[in-house]
C-alpha cells in the first residue's frame, strides 16, 4: 500500500468499481474543510476513543429520498426517524423540560409517568387531556391529589360516580327527630341503605343516614376532627 509522510492533495480520489475506499493510520483520521483563505471551516475526526465532528451542523441523511434524520448545531437538535426508540433499562432522561404534542405508549404496552423522588407537572396553556380508549384511567399519590381549577369548572361525566370510603357521621337525637325512623341511630345506622352526602366548612365529604330532612350537622363529629 502506498505510504505518504506529508501532505497529499487531490481534487478528487476514487477506486475502482465494487472497491472500498480505506484511509488507515495507526493514531487517528483527520478530514478538514477550508475556504479559500485557508480558514478551517470543518472537521470530522476518528480517532481509537471516538469520531468527532467540528463544524456549523451536523447532518445524517436517508440513502433514498435524502430525509433528514438527524441534525444537530449550536441552537437544537432534530431527530426525524418516524420513531424513536429508547432500548436502555432506564429510559431516556431529560435535565430539563420536555415539549411534546403526544405521548404514547407501544401497542398492549401499559404507558406510565412517574416521578419517584419529586412532583410530576403537566402544563398546557390551552388545556391537558388524558385518554384511556380503551382500558381504565388511573391517579394514585401517597399523599394528597388536587384537582385546582382558578377560574373554570371540574366536571364528572360519568354514568356511574362513586366516592368509596367515606366516613358516616354521627348525629344527635334532636337532629333526628325529624327522621321517619324512630328508633336509635346505632339500630337505625345497622339498616340504613340511603345515605345524605354532607359537606364540612372545610370541604370534607361524608355521609349521614337520610331521613324525612337534611341529617347534616355543621357540629358533625367528622366535621370537628377533620
Amino acid at each position: 500500500l502506498p505510504q505518504f509522510f506529508c501532505s497529499l492533495i487531490y481534487c478528487l480520489i476514487h477506486v475502482s468499481q465494487d472497491s472500498p475506499l480505506v484511509l488507515q493510520s495507526d493514531r487517528n483520521v483527520t478530514v478538514n474543510a477550508r475556504n479559500h483563505m485557508g480558514q478551517l471551516t470543518g472537521q470530522l475526526t476518528v480517532g481509537a476513543d471516538a469520531v468527532e465532528a467540528q463544524c456549523k451542523r451536523f447532518e445524517v441523511r436517508a440513502s433514498e429520498g435524502g430525509k433528514v434524520l438527524f441534525s444537530a448545531d449550536e441552537d437544537e437538535i432534530v431527530i426525524g426517524a418516524d420513531r424513536l426508540k429508547v432500548t436502555g433499562t432506564e429510559g431516556a432522561v431529560f435535565g430539563h423540560s420536555v415539549e411534546t404534542p403526544h405521548i404514547r405508549a407501544e401497542p398492549s404496552q401499559d404507558l406510565k409517568l412517574e416521578s419517584p423522588t419529586r412532583s410530576l407537572v403537566m402544563e398546557a396553556p390551552r388545556g391537558v387531556q388524558v385518554n384511556a380508549a380503551a382500558g381504565d384511567l388511573k391517579a394514585t399519590c401517597r399523599k394528597e391529589l388536587h384537582l385546582q381549577s382558578t377560574e373554570g369548572e371540574i366536571f364528572l361525566n360519568a354514568d356511574t360516580i362513586r366516592l368509596g370510603n367515606l366516613p358516616v357521621g354521627s348525629f344527635s337525637s334532636s337532629s333526628s327527630s325529624s327522621s321517619s325512623s324512630s328508633s336509635s341511630p346505632s339500630s337505625s345506622a345497622s339498616r340504613q341503605t340511603i345515605y345524605e352526602l354532607c359537606v364540612c366548612p372545610n370541604g370534607k365529604l361524608y355521609l349521614s343516614p337520610a331521613g324525612a330532612g337534611s341529617t347534616c350537622q355543621s357540629s358533625s363529629n367528622i366535621c370537628l376532627w377533620s
